[in-house]
C-alpha cells in the first residue's frame, strides 16, 4: 500500500533536525506533510541511540495521523524498536538480504546506489525503490562516488524495474527535468528543510509532480 502511495505522490522528504535549523524538524515535517509530502525519511547520523529513538518516535506520532509512511535511515534497530513503516540503506550499512529476513516482507526497503556497477547489482534485489545519489553534487552529502546527472537517470531508467528515487540538489529550478528524464519519485532535503516556508516549498514540488503525472497520464 505504502509503495503504491509514494509512486502515485512522488515527494519525499530526508530530513534531520541539523538540516532543519533554525526551524524544528517537527514543524518541517508537519508543514511538509501539509504541503503535499507523502514519504518521510529520518536521516540522523550524529545522534545518541537515544536520542535519535527519542526523535523517531515522536514523527511516527506525527506522521501516523497523516497516514505518511515513517523510513528510518540505516538503523535498523530503530526502525524495529518503534515499529516504522521502513529503512533505507546506504551501500555501507547492511547488506540488503540480512535487512529483508530482519524486518520482513511487509516493510519498505529502500536502497542507494552511486554507480552504474551498483545500479546493476540493485536491480536483481526486490527492493521496494532504488534512490540514485547524487543526482547533483550538494553539501548536505558529500562522500558519494559519482553525480548522476539527467542522462545518468535515463540510463539507469533503463535496466531498473523498482521505482526509481532521484536524490541530491534536486529543487524548483531542476525538478521538471529530473523527472523528464525519468525518475519515479522525488527525493528533497533543503529545497524543503531550509526553506523559509516549507509548507509552501513543498506544494510547488507537489505542483510540478502533479503537473507531469497529468501530462503523462494524458498523453
Amino acid at each position: 500500500m505504502f509503495v503504491t502511495e509514494m509512486i502515485e505522490n512522488g515527494l519525499y522528504l530526508v530530513v534531520g533536525a541539523e538540516n532543519c535549523a533554525p526551524h524544528s524538524l517537527e514543524n518541517v515535517v508537519k508543514e511538509a506533510v501539509q504541503g503535499g509530502v507523502r514519504l518521510i525519511q529520518l536521516r540522523e547520523k550524529s545522534l545518541s541511540t537515544r536520542k535519535f529513538l527519542e526523535i523517531a518516535r515522536t514523527l511516527k506520532s506525527i506522521l501516523a495521523e497523516e497516514h505518511v509512511p515513517l523510513i528510518i535511515n540505516d538503523r535498523i534497530d530503530i526502525a524495529l524498536a518503534i515499529d516504522a513503516q521502513g529503512v533505507h540503506l546506504g551501500q555501507s550499512d547492511m547488506p540488503y538480504r540480512f535487512a529483508r529476513a530482519l524486518l520482513g516482507q511487509e516493510k519498505i526497503i529502500g536502497l542507494s546506489v552511486e554507480s552504474l556497477d551498483e545500479a546493476h547489482e540493485a536491480k536483481h534485489l526486490d527492493a521496494n525503490y532504488i534512490a540514485l545519489s547524487p543526482i547533483f553534487s550538494t553539501p548536505t552529502k558529500t562522500d558519494t562516488k559519482i553525480q548522476w546527472g539527467y542522462e545518468g537517470i535515463q540510463t539507469a531508467k533503463k535496466f531498473i524495474t523498482q521505482p526509481l528515487v532521484a536524490i541530491g540538489g534536486i529543487n524548483q529550478t531542476n525538478i521538471t527535468e529530473v523527472l523528464a528524464a525519468g525518475a519515479d519519485i522525488i527525493a528533497v532535503v533543503s529545497a524543503i528543510s531550509q526553506s523559509d516556508d516549507p509548507k509552501h516549498s513543498a506544494k510547488m514540488l507537489r505542483d510540478v509532480i502533479d503537473h507531469h503525472t497529468l501530462k503523462n497520464h494524458s498523453g
